[in-house]
Order: structure tokens, then sequence, then C-alpha cells
């Protein structure tokens, strides 16, 4: 424990910085108030207005922390360093007192990196580095790591002596930066939400998160390696040295499911950015619910690139020319659209570039005026018709339904999931789409009955990507339509705009047409936005068809991808970080890098799911832990007949020795309702954490499916019948590499505790 003395210290320094941060939001509270009762003399004034009141709130949001402590560290440095024995404060914010003198330096700022990149080997001029704990405004602990000076020097008091095994530490394991600082983070019980973990990144962590800005960073990392916080971290960071162009261009976090989402949502703001945007994958995929889940096979095959091949043939089998004539009445003559006049113009359209729907505009012009110009020289020149302009004609006649109907028979105009719902809807179009591509037992997959409407068709994560995939081939069902508006005259009446200046005229009529809001372009179902920066966590689960999706909303060639190929546990993952980056197309040789040292997962958990890990992907070598919990996994083989009694017996016990902890018990996806019946039949408090209106990973014991455990920690975990996660999508119940995974998966979500419990033999990994 730090002695009294320096937490008293840090206490009074956050006393005084506190101060400080109150008044900065005073003054942007006064800011505030003061646009607030302006006197608005012209249209200047209300620009002037905007621009401080916009500026105002947003820096009252910035300089909202909640509870989280305003900062977490110190750096002080040698007095014979360049800049002499200075020292700062090191937090998610930067604080000045009102003589604007440096209390609290933002975290992202080239000032604070020696805060994380300092080593024995390589001090960047530190004499200590201190990191502090808070509790809501309480200084409760510090920890202080001396260097060397440039003469070999060490100036380390007695008392700060320690053994690193007495904090917990592998024997022989990797010097880290503040030890107990690091040890207490992990040894906190779980909220629900990430932690707060800025104050123990290591080096390995923050040389990827301040990796440059251009082309794709791919980092693999096993459990507990810090994977989601170094691509959230990384977010911010961007943000922070490149806030220029990553505002306007924005910046896309994708995680792999809602509840992980939830998980994390809090961490960017903490870290003062809240203009990023998070969604699943999925959620990119405008106008698609979610509804349904399908088997193992046919995710497979939808998540397979051939489906890109797929989908372009289903488009091109809708446009075809029709065979016979139609007949098409003008006025009191009827026009004869002919079938070799369709098969000319269907054949040409098909050569023009743009997508399907485009294509259909230029087709039905290009047919219309042919018979506007046969119907012209047969009637108008011998006078059987008074004359009409040819422009005129044409649209008489592409508004005729005859017309309209044998366009839509020709060149249907499709959205996405029209183009997927008929093609499931209709074996013979997916015979003549895939032949030659997909063999016969993958076409029958693809079957499916036809929705009475397209709110109630079952689509599925697969079927997302491949609505997005068809959107592109379509193109927009129809053009962004402008709604203008008249200005609003009554906002500028009465205001001499010729007495102000050029600038101030012409910001008085921007103000005035956007508080009139001149025009609405609303986006088409095909159309998307596109991001400065992405960043993709658990990409290892990713189907190539989902890469895809990903590829379209990159603008610069930007990513940050994070995972582990040993958690890869979905039936249409890419296999390989080869396959993610041949999908992804980069633009510049892409950066791989590895995190390699677990500070969540303890010593004890990682060894017991080596050899889970060894069967399932012997390529990958698992990470180093920095920590042992002090107590080993444990197996129990409960009995069948009196199973309920004696699981509700263990999550109790482990309930208790982990309070005020949280425990998750985990299952194979089919089970998970089952357990939590059982479990409340005991009078346990058990939840679903995906269930709405629950409190989500926020209660203290959860029932998760193995399948979407991901991501996720807790404190304790009892996994239920590994074997039956560990047969996931086999036929005859035995093990296979992705059940495998999955167990692996589930086996290293504790940071404390691990429980297996069965009833059936265990897989040979855990014999």
């Amino acid at each position: 424990m730090a002695h009294e003395r320096e937490i008293a210290e840090e206490q009074a320094f956050l006393d005084v910085a506190m101060e400080a941060l109150e008044a900065m939001r005073n003054e942007a509270r006064s800011l505030r108030d003061g646009a607030l009762v302006a006197n608005m003399r012209g249209a200047g004034d209300l620009v002037e207005r905007d621009v401080v009141m916009g500026t105002a709130l947003q820096r009252i949001e910035q300089l909202a922390i909640g509870d989280q402590p305003l900062f977490f560290g110190r750096i002080d440095y040698n007095p014979t360093s360049e800049g002499g024995a200075v020292n700062y404060h090191v937090g998610r914010l930067a604080v000045s007192d009102d003589s604007l003198n440096a209390l609290v330096v933002d975290w992202r700022a080239p000032v604070a990196e020696p805060f994380y990149r300092a080593t024995g080997v390589e001090a960047l001029g530190l004499a200590r580095r201190r990191h502090v704990s808070i509790r809501e405004r309480a200084v409760v602990g510090v920890e202080d790591e001396y260097f060397a000076d440039e003469n070999g020097e060490l100036a380390l008091p007695e008392a700060e002596l320690r053994a690193a095994t007495a904090e917990g530490l592998v024997d022989g394991g990797l010097a880290l930066g503040g030890p107990g600082a690091l040890l207490a983070a992990l040894g906190r019980a779980r909220t629900g939400r990430m932690g707060d973990i800025v104050a123990t990144i290591q080096g390995e962590q923050d040389r990827i998160i301040r990796a440059p800005l251009p082309g794709i960073l791919l980092v693999q990392g096993g459990p507990g390696t810090g994977k989601t916080a170094v691509a959230l971290h990384r977010a911010a960071y961007l943000l922070f040295t490149h806030r220029v162009t990553l505002e306007r261009q924005g910046v896309l976090v994708v995680g792999p499911n809602p509840l992980f989402l939830n998980y994390i949502e809090n961490v960017l703001p903490s870290l003062g950015e809240s203009g990023v945007t998070l969604s699943t994958l999925s959620g990119l995929v405008t106008n698609v619910e979610v509804r349904a889940t399908e088997d193992e096979d046919l995710a497979r095959l939808k998540g397979d690139d051939r489906m890109a091949e797929f989908l372009a043939r289903a488009v091109r089998t809708r446009q075809r020319a029709l065979r016979d004539d139609v007949r098409i009445p003008i006025g009191r003559a009827n026009i004869i659209l002919r079938a070799s006049y369709m098969a000319d113009a269907v054949s040409r359209a098909k050569r023009r570039p743009g997508n399907h729907n485009q294509r259909r505009s230029a087709l039905g012009r290009e047919l219309a005026n042919r018979l506007a110009q046969e119907y012209h020289s047969r009637f108008v020149r011998d006078g059987v018709e008074v004359s009409s302009a040819m422009s005129d004609l044409a649209e008489q006649i592409r508004a005729t339904s005859e017309f309209k109907e044998a366009l839509r028979r020709m060149w249907p105009r499709l959205s996405g999931q029209e183009l997927l719902h008929d093609l499931y809807g209709a074996p013979p179009l997916i015979r003549a789409a895939a032949k030659d591509l997909l063999s016969d037992a993958e076409m029958s997959l693809l079957v499916r009955e036809r929705s009475h409407s397209m709110g109630e068709i079952p689509w599925t994560d697969a079927d997302a990507a491949l609505i997005d995939e068809a959107r592109i081939l379509l193109g927009p069902r129809r053009r962004p339509r402008s709604i203008t508006r008249s200005a609003d005259h009554e906002m500028l009446g009465g205001i001499d705009l010729d007495s102000y200046s050029g600038d101030v005229r012409r910001a008085a009529v921007r103000e005035a047409a956007r508080n009139a809001q001149a025009a609405s372009d609303e986006l088409d179902e095909a159309e998307f936005v596109t991001y400065g920066h992405i960043v993709v966590d658990e990409a290892q689960d990713l189907s190539p068809m989902q890469l895809r999706v990903l590829r379209r909303r990159d603008l610069t060639g930007s990513m940050t991808i994070v995972g582990d190929m040993g958690q890869a546990t979905t039936a249409a993952s890419a296999a390989s970080w080869d396959a993610t980056l041949a999908v992804l197309t980069p633009r510049r040789t892409p950066l791989q890098v590895t995190l390699s040292v677990s500070y969540r997962t303890p010593e004890e958990v990682l060894e017991f799911a080596g050899p889970t890990l060894k069967a399932a992907s012997p390529e990958l070598e698992p990470p180093r832990p920095v920590r042992r919990a002090g107590t080993s996994p444990t197996i129990e083989q409960l009995s069948p007949e009196r199973f309920a009694e004696q699981l509700a017996q263990i999550t109790r016990r482990e309930v208790e020795a982990l309070s005020p902890g949280r425990v998750a018990l985990i299952v194979s996806g089919s089970r998970v309702s089952e357990i939590v019946q059982l479990l409340q039949s005991h009078d346990i408090d058990a939840i679903d954490p995906r269930v709405s209106n629950s409190r989500g990973l926020s209660a203290d014991l959860v029932v998760l499916a193995a399948e979407g455990s991901n991501g996720l920690e807790f404190d304790g975990v009892i996994v239920i019948e590994p074997a039956q996660i560990a047969a996931r999508a086999s036929r005859d119940g035995s093990a296979t590499l992705r059940g495998l995974r999955t167990l692996y998966v589930a086996m290293t979500r504790p940071t404390r505790r691990l429980a297996i419990v069965h009833t059936v033999a265990l897989p040979p990994t855990l014999m």
C-alpha cells in the first residue's frame, strides 16, 4: 500500500483540479446563458449567437466526466532531462487553472506519451511514473514506479521495494509498469460495462493505439490481451490527433452483437469522444430487421464469397426481353412494341455502365422514344393526328399501363430485399443464377417459402450482408428528391442587409436557409454513409460477404481490425487473417501486429484452456499471463437425476465466493432459457441479458450462450456441459474445430474463478 502522505498529496491536488474543472464548467455555462439572453438586433447577431451557443454546449459536453476519475497518473521528469524536473498529471481531459496553467494533461496529448511507453530500458526522461486510483472524488491508492537516470542510478526508496510475486505476478514474468495499479484494476469486480482501463494500458498496446492513421492495422490477440480496449482507445486517439479530418469523415466502430455494444458504449464518451458511430455489422444495412437464425450449413453458404457472383447473376436473370409483341394504345391509335425492339434495347442496356435500376430508366426512355418516333412518322406526318412534341409523346407512352407492365416484366425496378425474397421463393431463379457455381444441395438450402408481405420476412444476419451486396448491384430505386421551400422572409423582414458587410450578409442568408430547411435529401436504401476510419472488433467471426459490407463503408482505406483466430466461432468465418485481408483489398501494405500479454485472464485459466486452443488452432500461441488468481479451475461431474439441485448449489457457492463480483453461466445456445428457469426455480436471481428491459450485463448473475460470449468478461464463469459446446455444428456429437474454439472462448471469460460442470463425458482436451 502507498504511504498515507502520498495519498494525501494526490488528494490535495485532486481537490484543486476539481475546483478548476468546475470553474471551466461555470465559464462555459456563462457563455451559454449569455447567448440565451443576447439582444438580437440583426442577422449578424443571430449568426454570432448560434456560433457562441454551439461552442458553449460543446464545451459543456466535453467537460462532463460523470463519476469517472479526472486523472489516473502522473509523470515526473529527471532534473537532467530536456525540460527539467517537471511533472504532469495525466487524465481523460485537459484542465487548467484561472491563469491557464496546465493542471491535468489529456492522455492523448504527446506530452502524456511517456506515461504509456516508458520502460526500464527506455525511460524517456522519466524519474517516476505514478498510478493514481480514484473512486468518486477520493484518492484510494497510489503506486509509484522509479526509473534509472542516464548514469544508471535508481533513486528507489527502501519502503517501495516489494517482490513482484507478492502482487500476484507470475514468477519470472514480464516487467510491467505499475503492477500494483494494473492488478488492482484487474481484481476489481466487473460492473457490466467495460472498466476504465486507460491507466493500465501497457507499452505494446500503446504502440498500437498510436500507429499511423493510413492503411489497415490488423491486431491479433488472445483472451485478456486488451484487444477491445486497444481498438476503442485507438479510435479516441485518432480522433484527437486527426480531428479536422475525422470529424468530417467520421469514425465507425463495429461490434459483434448488440449485447457487446451495450458493454462498451461508455468507453469512448469517458475519453471525451462522442462523435463515433457504434453498430453491429447488420446494423449498417438499413431497413432490414434481423429476426431469425439459420442452420450452420446455410449460414456458411450465405457467407461464402461465391454469393457475390450468385447475386450478380441473379440480377442479370431479371434483365430479359419479352418474346411477344405488346400493343400500346395512344389516343385513337395503337402502336406495337415489337419483340425485336425489346431485344435490341435490352442488349444495349446490359452493356451500359451503371447499376440495374439506373439502366432500367435508360431502357424505358429508349423504347418510349422509339415508339414516339414511329407514332409520329405514321400519324402526325399523314395529318391523322395533331402534331405533338416528341418528348411529350414519349412521356404519354411511358405513362400507359401497358408500357409500364412491359417494362416491369423486362427489367423490374428492384430493392435488395425484393431480389432476395424473389430468389429464395423461386427454385428456377436460383438454378438460373447458380448454374456451375453452386451444387444441387447448396441450391436446395437456399429455397425458402415466400412470405405474405415484406414485413414478415425472417431475415438473418447473413441475409443482411447479401441484401447490402444486392443493393450495390441494383442501385437506388429512386433518385433523392429535394423538397424546396422558400426562405423564411419573416426572419429577415425589417433587416437592412445592405448595412452589413458582405460576410455577414452571406452568413445571414445561410442561417435563414438553414432555419427554413430549404432542402431535404433523403438517402435511398442503396445509399449509405462512408467513414474515414473503421474499427472492427471480433473480426475473426466475419464472413467474406460481411467483410464486403465493411469495405463499402471504407472511405479512405484506414481501418483497425482486431480479433483472435483462436476464437473464430461462426460458420462462415474468413478462417485466416490472410483471407480477411484478401476481401478487404488494402490500398497499401497492411501492418499486422500481435498482442502477446494477457492482463485479464489468470495463468491458471490459460493453462487449463491451453490444450483446447492447441486442438482447435495449433498454429496459434496462447498469450502470456501476467497474474495468478490463486485458485485453480474446478471440474465437477453432476448426477443427471440431481442436476438442477447440484447446479444451484455450485452457483450459490461461486456467487458467494466472488461477492460483490459478477458470475456468468455459459452454456450451449439452445439451453439458455432452460438454465435460467432452472435457477429461478431454486430462488436464484439469474437472467438472460439479451432479454429487453432486463438489467443486462449489469446483473450479478447471467446466463449466456457460448456462441455469444466473445469479448465479454466476468469475475467468475461456470461452463455447463463443455462437450455440448465442443460439439457445435457436429452431426454425430463429436467435437469440431469450431466447437472447440467456442469452448475456448467460454473458458477464458473469467478474471478470477472458473468452474466446469458436466453430466456427460468431457471433451478429450479437458481430460
